[in-house]
């Protein structure tokens, strides 16, 4: 027994090493802040008549340079709204795909986009920390209302940031807020994107005329 002892230490100091890393990225990704309970309730919620000119979407996705083929992410999908609109304009020639943690948002979704012949949405269920995009492969990315649920946003936006081309452009729109009451202010959120690898190009305030929502647009960090 006694001989078997250094083997011993040594198997439990190997297994350390090797997560080392993983644990030093688990403490780096911590953000030390409260972040909303997700939304789980009507999605009509979204579906108000004036959202297209309150948000003023047409120019949300001229900035993200969304144009016919492209291909484009709306995570935090909820009812569709932004996904059928980015669908509309990418034509068949492009595709979007839309990402939520909610089974049944993403159900609605599939059901909308049939009933729509839109059929180059894609439904994807994703997971809090990770939206399971395809690598390498989105024009651009919108979270829209969404960033102040994101429990895990810095790990989130690194699986954000592999899978956008490059020249690919992220936006962002939320309110100011601090993080639990279902906002977030701007200056946190650029922060957090900065540790996950993106810079700042473009901040805007157009998206409500009552001042409290912004428009964050990001590209990746060389």
């Amino acid at each position: 027994m006694i001989a078997r002892k250094p083997l011993l230490h040594l198997f439990f100091g190997l297994l350390l090493f090797c997560r080392g890393p993983a644990l030093a990225e688990q403490a780096n990704d911590a953000i030390g802040r409260k972040a909303s309970e997700p939304y789980k309730g009507d999605l009509s919620i979204f579906e108000n008549p004036k959202r297209d000119e309150n948000l003023q979407i047409n120019r949300v996705m001229d900035l993200l340079r969304i144009k016919r083929g492209s291909r484009v992410a709306d995570i935090g999908a909820g009812s569709g709204w932004f996904t059928v609109r980015s669908a509309r304009r990418v034509g068949k020639e492009g595709a979007v795909y839309a990402v939520e943690i909610n089974r049944d948002y993403i159900n609605h979704i599939k059901r909308r986009a049939r009933q729509e012949k839109l059929l180059n949405i894609r439904t994807i269920l994703g997971k809090p920390d990770d939206p399971l995009l395809p690598p390498a492969g989105m024009d651009a990315v919108l979270l829209l209302k969404t960033y102040h649920e994101i429990a895990e946003p810095i790990r989130l936006l690194r699986h954000v940031r592999e899978a956008m081309r490059p020249g690919a452009r992220l936006g962002i729109i939320d309110r100011r807020g601090k993080g639990s009451d279902h906002g977030l202010n701007a200056d946190v959120v650029i922060k957090e994107a900065a540790r996950a690898g993106f810079k700042l190009v473009e901040q805007y305030d157009f998206v409500k005329a009552d001042g409290m929502d912004y428009f964050l647009i990001f590209i990746s960090r060389e």
